[in-house]
């Protein structure tokens, strides 16, 4: 399993086994990267111009061999568990809903110039309870498994609170009390 530098496993073997696709890549199959942000990699801007800004990547999906792929979650639910984010309006309360990174560093072993820098930027939903206990145990993101009994206890609270934030109160109401 893959380990963080500090040598906890992130609960995956392969992390772009979980990864989608790369959030530059447009609807139409042309890289955002090249045409945003040319100046960061001119000879990779170059390349992708050259081919009127194709994802080089292609359908072969190998996003390994990209140099700039990213893939950050955009969930609003724990991809392990399923339980679902309920944010409240200037409410300072950790979310439920953390980023697990995937992807840490130490390039692939035979290739030449491995850094401890980041492959590229990959990113999975979590609760924070499972967040937990990916990095405190052997537990998967892939494992089935239902929501931690104190994490559907902490979002009841907040749809609680959510509920009682949106209930109606006549003006009538209000000035009697």
């Amino acid at each position: 399993m893959e380990e963080t530098p500090e040598g906890t496993p992130v609960g995956v073997d392969d992390p772009y086994e979980v990864a989608g696709l790369c959030d530059h890549l447009t609807d139409d199959g042309r890289c955002r990267f090249a045409l945003d942000h040319a100046g960061v990699d001119p000879e990779f801007a170059e390349e992708r111009a050259a081919d009127d800004y194709a994802c080089h990547v292609g359908e072969t999906g190998d996003w390994r061999a990209c140099p700039h792929y990213r893939w950050t979650t955009t969930g609003d639910a724990c991809r392990r568990c399923g339980l679902e984010e309920v944010r409240l309006a200037h409410d300072e309360s950790r979310p439920l809903i953390e980023e697990h990174h995937l992807s840490y560093g130490e390039g692939d072993s035979d290739a030449p110039g491995d850094t401890d820098e980041p492959r590229h930027e990959l990113t999975v939903a979590l609760c924070r309870w499972c967040h937990a206990k990916v990095h405190q145990s052997f537990a998967r993101i892939d494992d089935d498994v239902d929501p931690d009994p104190d994490a559907v206890a902490e979002r009841e609270q907040r749809v609680a609170a959510e509920t009682r934030e949106f209930g109606f109160q006549s003006a009538r109401d209000r000035r009697e009390e």
